[in-house]
């Protein structure tokens, strides 16, 4: 690991002035280039940061903390029944807020969920949303992959075991956070706070951005941008959630399928809309809409929700060696969807 300067920034503009560049970005340069030593970049938690500097794939000149800015990690309910979640709230105090546990079970499921307890005691829900991919070539300095400015997509063709069923070309890395898989259920939207004090806020869901868009980066972050929030809207009292995932562990792993399901429904009544979010299974959290598309106007039974999930892995293209997370995307979308439907009733 290179040495660099550590700037621990008081107000916001002094963070957004001093991030020259985005992660991403950075992460084009190659070791040679002398223009590495004037990147600054932010930390959050830290715990991705951390992994990509030891890895030799990142070589700032400056690493920005922002655990200085004040209530920045805050969780607040808003006037409406929504609730702001502080982009530096760790996972662990999400997982345990009441208004979280109360109003978005899911989304507090999915938190306590990832990661080891010491990982959620650090790791910011900002940072979760922004980490990069886990794909092993992109994670080894040994491969000049797409996403770090290359030509040529590795997993493609190589160990691909993990990697996306959709929208996998022309990178077939998967999204890495089980957070986002259920804030782009809800709905959520963003917060980024630009130097000059200028907010965008947008939905995560259009945040985020396919490998054909800019295959360098998973999202729309500029330089001198700060995270700073995520909005939950208020939900109706017939708003029914789900999160379920698998991996090849228990704990502290990355899941092989990740699904949210939020319906809007009621006992006795059809499906008014339909939310059905796949993670672990594109570049970017995947809406299944033909999944919604046959939930919407039903009465959720079994049939239903074998339909959907049937319906759900229709058009996904599986890799050499990742066929086998069909049945398991879709035992899993079924069973998530009927665990919202009981929920509703218990």
């Amino acid at each position: 690991m290179n040495s660099f300067i550590w700037m621990s920034a008081k107000t916001l503009s002094e963070a957004a002035s001093a991030a020259s560049v985005t992660v991403a970005t950075a992460m084009t340069a190659t070791a040679d280039d002398p223009g590495r030593a004037t990147h600054a970049l932010l930390k959050a938690g830290g715990i991705d940061l951390l992994d990509l500097l030891k890895e030799g794939l990142l070589a700032p000149g400056t690493v920005v903390n922002l655990k200085s800015i004040p209530n920045l990690d805050t969780i607040v309910a808003e006037s409406g029944g929504g609730v702001r979640i502080g982009a530096m709230a760790t996972l662990a105090s999400l997982a345990e807020n009441p208004l979280v546990r109360g109003r978005y079970p899911a989304l507090a499921a999915a938190v306590a969920g990832s990661a080891s307890p010491q990982i959620r005691n650090m790791a910011t829900i900002g940072g979760n949303l922004l980490q990069r991919p886990r794909c092993w070539y992109f994670r080894a300095a040994e491969y000049r992959c797409l996403r770090k400015g290359g030509d040529h997509c590795f997993a493609i063709t190589g160990e691909n075991q993990y990697h996306a069923i959709f929208s996998n070309q022309p990178c077939a890395m998967v999204h890495p956070s089980s957070a986002a898989t259920v804030l782009v259920a809800l709905r959520a939207t963003i917060d980024l706070v630009h130097r000059n004090g200028g907010v965008r806020r947008l939905l995560l869901e259009d945040f985020f951005g396919a490998p054909d868009r800019n295959v360098t980066q998973e999202n729309d972050l500029q330089p001198q941008e700060v995270l700073t929030g995520i909005h939950l809207p208020p939900l109706r009292a017939n708003i029914r959630m789900a999160h379920l995932k698998r991996g090849e562990k228990d704990a502290f792993d990355w899941p092989l399928a990740d699904v949210a399901i939020v319906l809007d429904t009621a006992v006795g009544e059809r499906c008014l809309s339909a939310a059905v979010v796949l993670g672990a299974a594109a570049p970017v959290p995947y809406r299944a809409t033909a999944a919604e598309r046959v939930l919407t106007g039903r009465h959720i039974d079994d049939q239903a929700a074998r339909e959907a999930a049937r319906a759900a892995i229709d058009n996904a293209t599986p890799l050499t060696k990742n066929s086998y997370k069909l049945p398991l995307f879709e035992t899993l979308i079924r069973r998530a969807i009927l665990t919202a439907v009981e929920k509703r009733d218990g």
